[in-house]
């Protein structure tokens, strides 16, 4: 199975779709939350949330789809990288429910070889999240610097660091 590109492998243009897809949970939700120390209710009381909210139900937190996606995305785009160099936009496009199914697709949008080392390169992509109904309801742009094949060959290759089994 692949895991990333090298910078040879990537083309202006080439989609990703990447798979398998993600339903979301209420303890999914919850989880994040907790543990980034969100707590409005929007996201974690139901009560709240059907009395007070145009949706009169518990919205996903963006940050969990947004992370979700960019995971999703590591074993097509990133999964080689030397760096996460920046998210250049982030958009919410509609609400995220629980039990809502989410699909990821990145486009490349351009690469540029590194004008300081000459084993890598900067790929952007634009990252688009869709719900189980086709609806978009993320969409990111991020620039990732990746290597060049040689880069590679001199760390170890497809899996650097992977020990040989004892005899």
């Amino acid at each position: 199975m692949q895991f990333g590109r090298y910078y040879e492998e990537f083309e202006v243009g080439a989609v990703y779709k990447h798979w398998p897809g993600k339903t979301v949970t209420e303890y999914d939700d919850h989880l994040f939350c907790l543990l980034t120390m969100n707590h409005h209710p929007l996201h974690l009381d139901v009560n709240y949330a059907e009395k007070t909210t145009q949706f009169k139900r518990n919205v996903v937190v963006g940050n969990y789809v947004y992370s979700l996606l960019l995971g999703m995305s590591v074993a097509d785009v990133s999964g080689k990288a030397i760096a996460n160099l920046e998210v250049e936009s982030l958009r919410h496009v509609a609400p995220v429910f629980h039990g809502d199914t989410i699909y990821g697709e990145s486009t490349v949008l351009d690469k540029v070889e590194s004008k300081s080392k000459d084993d890598r390169g900067i790929v952007t992509v634009e990252t688009r999240g869709l719900n189980q109904d086709g609806t978009l309801v993320c969409i990111y742009r991020r620039k990732v610097m990746v290597p060049k094949r040689s880069y590679g060959e001199a760390r170890g290759g497809e899996q650097p660091g992977r020990p040989e089994p004892r005899s």
